[in-house]
């Protein structure tokens, strides 16, 4: 029995356009053919493509004429225009995180630290909008590319609640690191916002997720985000901060800490917090505090596997974990970090359901559990939060599409 074809391309150049790339060739029961590549310069273009002996495009359009799915790979103000483009021409877009947001006025001169949140959540909430329009419009579906969602921990986690009809009481969890190595991030006009939007829709997304898992497993609907109470600070900016070189602290006009405390549509809670200025590697994790179970969902890092190296210089050659610092002494080696994050799942099961012609998942079918609805909530309770911490911490609604 032949695999389905699917013809697919990239924007972006970058970190993750390049695991993208890798993911889509790991597809397993579907012919994947990448037919080329589209970014910001002819000569990122060019380099991506001869490394991988894909086919370089000056201009998105001649891309888009030869595809079916496209890996839209670049910073997040772009993301609203080049997933519109590609749907209106029946093409899946998969969107990487955030799917969206409100980058200001359209000026580099834009300053976040100076902008009315009211506005940036309208603005959010506008570009949600006319996305979900130009889905609906099309043949094609927007995939969220929220790799939480099809983490191994994440996912076994779906399991114990489908399968028990857990209710899920509070979550907590977090992702920090030492700071983001995009250069767009540092600026809100590219970026949309700082620490809360570019980590915290991580563990935010995967809070989302499980509770509209446990809705559908109960009630069969999903159970949605009501209310969100938020703070946010610029530690790595405050005058007495103490620069010593482990933290990146030159970020322009975005938080560096955030905290997000949503309540649910039946009362249950979830706290997340985000932030750049924590050493040792990347920490991803959420806590599962249900009636009937409690899970400890580990991505990052993971003691799967642990080594112990007297001299740095011995594992120059070896990739041994996200952003970790140092790899002298004990380090929680990563066997294959790109699977415990859920990067391969998320495109498998991408292209699995584009291959079909499968639904949403919202129904119960499970056919794309991360969706353009999840991804709206997570734009929707994130924007609402920049209100709040605008605001004190005073709790906010979360305006639901």
């Amino acid at each position: 029995m032949s695999k389905a074809k699917v013809r697919t391309g990239i924007v972006g150049a970058g970190f993750a356009a390049t695991f993208h790339y890798q993911a889509a060739l790991r597809v397993p029961g579907v012919d994947v053919e990448v037919v080329g590549v589209h970014s910001r310069t002819q000569a990122s273009t060019d380099s991506f493509a001869q490394a991988r002996g894909i086919q370089a495009f000056p201009d998105l359009e001649p891309l888009l004429a030869q595809i079916d799915v496209l890996h839209v790979c670049i910073p997040p103000e772009q993301h609203e225009r080049v997933a519109i483009e590609a749907l209106k021409r029946d093409i899946h877009p998969i969107v990487e995180k955030p799917l969206t947001g409100y980058f200001g006025d359209g000026g580099d001169n834009f300053d976040g630290r100076e902008a009315s949140m009211v506005e940036a959540r309208a603005g959010a909430l506008a570009s949600i909008e006319r996305m979900l329009a130009a889905e609906a419009a099309s043949k094609a579906r927007i995939l969220y590319a929220e790799n939480w969602v099809y983490a191994p921990t994440i996912q076994k986690e779906r399991e114990i609640l489908e399968k028990t009809k857990g209710q899920i009481l509070w979550m907590h969890g977090e992702e920090a690191h030492s700071g983001s190595h995009a250069p767009s991030y540092g600026h809100w006009h590219l970026a949309g916002g700082g620490a809360m939007i570019g980590k915290g829709c991580h563990p935010l997304t995967a809070a989302l997720y499980l509770k509209r898992v446990e809705g559908r497993a109960r009630f069969g609907a999903p159970i949605r985000p009501a209310t969100v109470t938020a703070r946010t600070h610029a530690l790595t900016q405050l005058p007495n901060f103490v620069d010593t070189g482990h933290i990146r602290a030159d970020y322009v006009d975005i938080e560096d800490f955030a905290m997000t405390h949503v309540t649910f549509q039946d009362g249950t809670i979830a706290t997340l917090f985000a932030s750049d200025i924590v050493l040792g590697g990347v920490h991803n994790w959420l806590e599962v505090c249900a009636g009937n179970h409690r899970t400890i969902c580990n991505l990052n890092p993971s003691n799967q596997m642990q080594t112990y190296n007297p001299v740095d210089s011995q594992f120059d050659d070896i990739y041994v974990v996200e952003k970790i610092g140092t790899k002298q002494g004990w380090a929680m080696t990563a066997p294959d970090e790109d699977f415990s994050h859920g990067f391969p799942q998320e495109i498998e099961a991408f292209y699995g359901a584009v291959a079909a012609g499968e639904g949403d998942g919202d129904g119960g079918g499970g056919e794309i559990e991360s969706n353009s609805g999840l991804a709206a909530d997570c734009i929707a309770t994130i924007y609402s939060g920049y209100v709040s911490a605008a605001n004190g911490g005073a709790e906010e609604a979360v305006t639901l599409l």
